[in-house]
């Protein structure tokens, strides 16, 4: 029950920009520090500290760049405050996802587990694809959850960038040699 007086207005504090009512505004602001951005070194310490790997290995720096590129949408090489919201949500459906495969609770999935968390997320990908995928992220035929994000980033960026070229719905697209260099290595 609130009571007058204590709290805040309805619709937040007056005078205060709409995310700095955001809960994770509090936790962003401290991780980026002044400049009010988030480099990939910045993310890996936090990603690190709150434990979403499960471990208390530290969260591997290629996968925080990937994620910075992923929604990176000023190309600044840093994460905004909006950028890191969105980050979070994807890395919290990531989790479930991870978690609900990982049946007996090691800390990684087995390529059915993988295959199945793939097709829940709504890929469908051909045998030696995932094959692909499992040579590429597993270590002996398993994955933990760091490389398992690694792996969702560059499925949903390269999905975005071949939806963007797939203009017909047709699961067909048309790459220049230099704009395929350009996707896959941003990614």
């Amino acid at each position: 029950m609130a009571y007058p007086g204590y709290g805040a207005p309805a619709g937040g504090f007056p005078g205060m920009p709409p995310q700095q009512q955001d809960p994770l505004y509090g936790y962003f602001s401290q991780v980026a520090g002044q400049d009010g951005q988030i480099s990939a070194d910045e993310l890996q310490r936090c990603l690190t500290q709150s434990g979403i790997s499960g471990s208390y290995q530290p969260f591997n720096l290629d996968t925080c760049r990937l994620m910075i590129n992923m929604l990176d949408r000023d190309m600044s090489g840093t994460m905004g405050f909006n950028e890191f919201k969105d980050l979070c949500q994807a890395l919290n459906g990531w989790k479930a996802t991870f978690s609900s495969f990982d049946r007996d609770q090691s800390g990684t999935v087995e390529g059915h587990e993988l295959q199945q968390a793939i097709n829940t997320m709504g890929y469908n990908l051909s045998p030696q694809a995932l094959n692909c995928i499992m040579k590429r992220y597993s270590g002996n035929g398993k994955i933990p959850f760091d490389d398992f994000v690694s792996c969702c980033v560059k499925l949903r960026a390269l999905t975005d960038q071949f939806r963007r070229r797939d203009t017909a719905h047709s699961g067909s697209a048309s790459f220049q040699y230099d704009d395929f260099i350009q996707v896959t290595m941003s990614v």
